[in-house]
């Protein structure tokens, strides 16, 4: 283990309820994650720190196990880092592992893959206590036609359609490892994608067009259509966040 003095990297794992937050990323003078938890950290070390996050979620997004990894130089241990940062931070925000890693981990550039979830409520009266967690939509869906899309969105493709006209400099090519449906009990529909990378707002557009494809609006065929545009032509098909959970990181 390394001196008490040297400069040491520390792994997090956090899950938190995304609401009332401005994202994961820092802002000024708005609730993030990111900052939320570098001033708890920086109480304890009393020095200033960069978290570095395995992604950005958007504002309302929520995390079932984000990654994320800090260097300082201190003499307090990881397993005091989970304990005090837990009593620190708000209710909303769990940390769930303290690590030493080896100092040339990067939380977001190591990352082989992630995982994202979606979740629609889809019953005819909302429940409140998903209100902030799952896209309420009260009519039926072709399911099957919805699955259509799943499979069409696997393998590597160029998902331009699914990406802010804003960030068109960005290599928008993506390989989607897998995309897949399973239904809970209290038919909650659970929208499972993982990938090498996620384009800002990709998971929510797919699933604001997908959604269309279940009501009937779109064909499924229209969806593989789209899909090969390369071209976002209808900007009005995002999710709303709540119904977003980043699931997993995989190194």
């Amino acid at each position: 283990m390394a001196n008490k003095g040297e400069e040491k990297n520390i792994k997090l794992s956090i899950a938190y309820d995304g609401t009332g937050y401005f994202g994961w990323q820092r802002q000024v003078d708005k609730p993030t994650i990111q900052g939320t938890i570098e001033e708890r950290i920086e109480m304890m070390v009393r020095k200033p720190i960069s978290l570095i996050g395995a992604g950005r979620t958007d504002a309302g997004v929520h995390a079932l196990h984000q990654v994320a990894n800090f260097r300082v130089s201190s003499p307090i241990t990881p397993a005091t880092f989970l304990r005090a940062l837990n009593s620190l931070v708000p209710e909303n925000i769990l940390i769930k592992d303290a690590q030493y890693v080896p100092f040339d981990f990067h939380a977001r550039y190591h990352a082989k893959s992630k995982v994202y979830e979606y979740r629609i409520h889809n019953e005819r009266l909302q429940s409140p206590f998903l209100r902030h967690y799952a896209w309420h939509i009260p009519h039926s869906f072709d399911l099957q036609a919805m699955q259509q899309c799943l499979e069409v969105i696997e393998g590597t493709h160029d998902f331009s359609y699914f990406c802010p006209a804003q960030d068109r400099k960005i290599d928008p090519v993506r390989s989607m490892i897998q995309a897949s449906l399973k239904i809970r009990e209290g038919n909650l529909l659970i929208f499972d994608f993982e990938a090498n990378g996620f384009l800002r707002h990709m998971v929510r557009n797919i699933m604001g067009t997908i959604v269309k494809v279940g009501l009937g609006e779109m064909s499924a065929a229209r969806f593989a259509e789209i899909l090969q545009s390369k071209d976002r032509e209808h900007p009005g098909a995002k999710a709303p966040p709540g119904g977003l959970y980043l699931k997993d990181v995989k190194y």
